[in-house]
């Protein structure tokens, strides 16, 4: 079970005095004891689930800037058009979320199942959403509504043993001329340590010492600050709270964990760098956008969680609350289902271990215990599951949510259950093996770092990038490549150092004879440009049936290629196409 971390709520008192802390003394501070950290990272491990908020001014215009729809994620919208901040600002007193609850966010989460809480402090556009002494364009001091909502929201998640912590942009800030984004209002050369010691330290202090124990503070984007900064920044908070944890956005590798890329699952088992985390999105944005109702499905996002645990993840899943302060009821409907799932299959997930075996397709996911492993099964396989690679001798397999016995037979290297005709939930039926072994033993060739030369990688993996495409579960293919100038709709694939080399690339897809004709391109690179290496195709027509066509060229990947991109990078004739999965050959 996790580590119980109840926060005592004797708050510490910031002076503006204390707000003066100088340069040279936090630099003295003394090392933080390993212990602290370790205890913490045992803590969050076994946590698996966290609830993202993402919450400021930007949920006021939700998406629309003078009656101009701005395609993009809601809380970059002061960035997408360029706003002034002196007309950006204005928004402030229009904030006024009279029908914000903490208890009911923190209920939320409880029911939901996740075990702790971050959000949003202060996003790119500046704004605070707490009491600062260090800026006054912050939610009490420049809105009507004149309270700290961080107040109630921290104490009523520590009430429920909800682990809490707060994300917080620490380089980029459009509001000031010393942070990094805007060039449309200030000089692009500028020198941050002003803007560090006038705001970013002192805020840093004021979070970490008026909201009680944090579990961690979640920093984005460190952008140019240099490797002094950053070091001075970590000092600062594991002086004030030792077990406070950092993500590895907090720059030059001064993290305690690793952030993966935003909805970037990796497309193993990634152990080897140590804990990390997937940020995600429950629809398309991160902040509120009024017309964005793409919520993801139930079965979805329950299946990720078990990816994301059984890879050796933790999975922080994001809402975007409106400027009253509300979580649209849709996506608590949606948070409420998995929180039932995880009633009954909670055991499957919390504390567990990553998988021991690689993964060949999306039937079945795992996860382990001492004595135990738990087979995920997302996808049906109909009345039999064969399970390649598990040498430990199964004493017993029975289904967790009614503990009904399975039978289990060796054929081989494989294991064979026999499952009845329909599953016992559609969204992820959990299948208990005890296993002789407090360890599971895995033969030669199926360990989850002994990935094969030829691997598939499903649509369902990937990231759906771009707010129109689209995932089927029937087909189990993506569709709707639609182009545009900012975030046309593509798969990502993120490997994360699983595969090394050069890879010849198969497509499966289906496609409508009178749409065929658009250039398919799979890349591969670092994130900004995933397409240095590249295989190509001409989309030909499929008569709506599933087929396998190889590209021309390969890819590669390794270090510096950690990318995989597919999408129409000319035109989007062939939009309506639908991609279940590429294949990849060592060459």
């Amino acid at each position: 079970m996790p580590i119980s971390r109840r926060a005592t709520l004797g708050l510490i008192a910031v002076t503006p005095a204390a707000l003066q802390l100088s340069s040279c003394a936090r630099s003295e501070t003394p090392a933080v004891a390993p212990d602290a950290t370790a205890e913490a990272m045992k803590r969050f491990d076994d946590q698996k689930f966290g609830l993202f908020i993402h919450w400021g001014l930007y949920a006021i215009p939700a998406g629309v800037w003078k009656g101009k729809y701005v395609r993009g994620i809601g809380e970059w919208i002061m960035f997408r058009e360029k706003i002034p901040v002196a007309e950006y600002a204005q928004l402030a007193k229009q904030f006024n979320p009279v029908k914000f609850s903490g208890e009911e966010w923190a209920q939320l989460a409880e029911d939901a199942g996740m075990k702790y809480m971050v959000i949003t402090s202060k996003h790119h556009d500046g704004f605070a959403m707490f009491k600062s002494e260090a800026s006054k364009y912050n939610i009490v001091d420049a809105t009507p509504y004149g309270k700290d909502p961080m107040k109630d929201l921290s104490a009523a998640c520590h009430k429920r043993d909800i682990g809490f912590g707060f994300y917080y942009s620490q380089d980029q800030d459009w509001h000031e001329a010393g942070g990094r984004g805007n060039d449309w209002d200030f000089p692009k050369e500028r020198d941050a340590q002003p803007y560090l010691e006038g705001k970013v330290f002192p805020q840093v202090l004021e979070i970490l010492s008026n909201y009680g124990t944090l579990e961690l503070i979640w920093f984005d984007t460190p952008g140019l600050l240099s490797d002094r900064q950053v070091t001075e920044l970590r000092d600062l908070v594991k002086s004030k709270q030792p077990g406070c944890l950092l993500n590895s956005r907090i720059g030059h590798n001064k993290g305690d964990y690793v952030q993966t890329g935003d909805n970037a699952i990796p497309i193993q088992v990634y152990t080897h760098e140590g804990k990390w985390e997937v940020p995600a999105t429950l629809n398309d944005t991160w902040g509120y956008k009024a017309n964005d109702t793409h919520w993801k499905d139930p079965r979805d996002l329950i299946g990720k969680l078990a990816d994301i645990v059984s890879k050796g993840g933790n999975y922080l899943l994001n809402v975007g609350p409106t400027a009253e302060g509300v979580i649209p009821e849709a996506s608590q409907n949606i948070l409420r289902t998995v929180g039932k799932w995880l009633s009954v299959n909670g055991e499957a997930i919390y504390g567990t271990e990553a998988s021991p075996l690689w993964f060949p397709d999306i039937t079945w996911r795992a996860t382990t215990k001492p004595g135990k492993v738990y087979l995920h099964i997302l996808n049906w396989p109909g009345e039999s599951l064969r399970l390649e690679g598990l040498e430990s001798t199964v004493n017993k397999a029975y289904f967790l949510a009614n503990k009904a016995e399975v039978p289990v037979k060796k054929d081989g290297t494989a294991l064979v259950f026999t499952l009845p005709a329909e599953p016992l939930d559609i969204n992820n039926t959990v299948l208990v093996l005890e296993i002789a072994d407090e360890k599971p033993k895995v033969a030669a060739g199926y360990g989850a770092r002994e990935l094969p030369n030829r691997l598939d990688l499903y649509a369902w993996i990937a990231r759906l990038r771009g707010e129109e495409i689209r995932y089927d579960f029937a087909s189990r293919s993506a569709t709707n490549f639609r182009k545009f100038d900012l975030e046309r709709n593509e798969l990502y694939w993120y490997n994360y150092g699983a595969l090394n080399g050069n890879y010849a690339v198969e497509v499966e897809y289906a496609c409508e004879n009178p749409v065929a004709g658009s250039v398919l391109r799979v890349g591969t690179g670092p994130l900004s440009t995933p397409s240095e290496s590249k295989a190509v195709a001409k989309v030909e027509g499929t008569g709506g049936e599933f087929a396998v066509k190889k590209l021309d060229g390969s890819i590669v990947l390794g270090e510096g290629h950690n990318v995989i991109s597919l999408g129409l990078p000319e035109d989007d004739k062939s939009a309506a196409m639908r991609v279940r999965k590429i294949t990849l050959t060592k060459v």
